[in-house]
């Protein structure tokens, strides 16, 4: 069973980057697909972006495309998410998850807090 911390969240003002990296405990994080998702306040949690199993597809939300790119290092069991261009509508709690090859989003982080000022 994987577990997942996330970490890099913080306070940016808009127009600045941020680097999200979701650290993977256990063994087999290479059989894992894995997702970034987030929850802004008194909205319903929305996909940001996701990667394979190997690195080579790759999704993202149409709202984040051409300025969020979700990447791995499996063999530093991460995943990462890099955030350029932020706008204030980014402000949310961002989660890590994970999905064994075909199956469902199951495995979740804690989440991090990501502010965006304006």
């Amino acid at each position: 069973q994987v577990q997942l911390v996330e970490s890099g969240g913080g306070l940016v003002q808009a127009g600045g980057s941020l680097r999200l990296s979701c650290a993977a405990s256990g063994r087999t994080f290479s059989n894992y697909s894995f997702g970034w998702f987030r929850q802004a306040p008194g909205k319903e949690r929305e996909f940001v972006a996701a990667i394979s199993w190997s690195g080579g597809t790759t999704y993202k939300a149409g709202s984040v495309k051409g300025r969020f790119t979700i990447s791995r290092d499996n063999a530093k069991n991460t995943v990462y998410l890099q955030m350029n261009a932020l706008k204030p509508e980014d402000t949310a709690i961002y989660y890590c998850a994970a999905s064994i090859v075909g199956g469902p989003y199951d495995i979740w982080g804690q989440g991090t807090q990501v502010t965006v000022s304006s």
